[in-house]
């Protein structure tokens, strides 16, 4: 999953190598609330584990996502991390756990959740039965993320723009995964399912 922020503070402004950065950077792309926000595929933040979030934000801060040429909004951000410390991503983890955590609405309506519910059976191994996540197999909750997120993320996970680096054992693990589902119909049918199962 695309996850995204740079140092946070609730209201006041911090410098990480001499540079003056603040809140505005995260709400700028992922939303006052944290919801996300489709129109530049940057997805929610409230609600989403603490374990993960810390591994995304260390994946782009050490180059190893966000740099494909392809993944345009992970070079977006892969810039917006490189200035982190493991304090400061400590930091942004903090916060963002003071988010609410609200449903995400259902934007994708020509899949199949019936035949989503078969392909999905793959992902249950890692990501569990109701895609409530599995921190022990790193996976993390797939219900209750955006829709166009999801899709988006399965279409760079086949396509080979996320997990493309072999130090990331995880993405890279998906990105075969992702090889194994047919068609982009196919990946819809997957996630109107996930858009079934409650969080």
């Amino acid at each position: 999953m695309a996850v995204g922020t740079v140092l946070c503070t609730t209201a006041q402004a911090a410098t990480v190598d001499g540079v003056e950065v603040s809140d505005r950077f995260c709400l700028t792309c992922h939303g006052t609330d944290g919801q996300g926000n489709e129109g530049i595929d940057a997805p929610r933040l409230a609600g989403m584990e603490r374990w993960y979030l810390k591994r995304q934000l260390e994946l782009f801060r050490d180059g190893l996502r966000g740099t494909h040429p392809q993944d345009i909004p992970g070079q977006e951000m892969q810039p917006m991390a490189v200035i982190l410390t493991d304090e400061s991503i400590e930091d942004i983890l903090d916060w963002v756990a003071t988010w609410e955590y609200k449903p995400a609405e259902i934007t994708i309506t020509d899949g199949n959740p019936d035949r989503g519910q078969t392909l999905y059976q793959p992902c249950a191994a890692c990501h569990g039965p109701n895609a409530e996540g599995n921190q022990a197999m790193n996976a993390p909750a797939l219900a209750g993320q955006n829709d166009w997120y999801l899709m988006n993320q399965l279409i760079n996970f086949k396509e080979g723009y996320r997990g493309d680096d072999s130090r990331d054992q995880y993405g890279s693990q998906m990105r075969m995964m992702a090889q194994t589902i047919p068609d982009r119909q196919a990946m819809k049918d997957i996630v109107s399912y996930i858009n079934t199962l409650g969080r």
